[in-house]
């Protein structure tokens, strides 16, 4: 569930930066730059959201993908909406594997 969270705020934070290059006064190169780089960020995290250090590089990007709003506002929404998303699949997996844990540890009722 993490890494389509990634993959879906990666698509999110090109398009924002589409509109950034219409409607902000930075740098069409800074915005390039810098939403090229969230881009190839999440998308790559996504892969290697195996890693244990993947979830907490993920939780850092979350927070800075919030940061984006300073150059378009919509982003401290669309940030906050992912990072609770990114913490609901981080939630809902550690739950899982404690299901899967606890019902591997039970006997074969046959």
């Amino acid at each position: 569930m993490c890494a389509a969270v990634l993959v879906f705020e990666g698509m999110v934070v090109f398009f924002a930066m589409l509109v950034a290059l219409d409607l902000s006064d930075v740098n069409n190169t800074t915005l390039w730059l810098v939403g090229s780089a969230a881009l190839v960020a999440c998308v790559a995290l996504a892969g290697l959201l195996g890693r244990r250090w993947a979830i907490a590089v993920g939780s850092v990007l979350q927070v800075l993908i919030v940061g984006t709003g300073v150059v378009v506002p919509t982003m401290y929404f669309l940030g906050a909406l992912f990072a609770g998303l990114w913490f609901l699949a981080i939630f809902l997996g550690r739950r899982v594997e404690r299901l899967q844990a606890a019902a591997a540890a039970e006997p074969d009722p046959r």
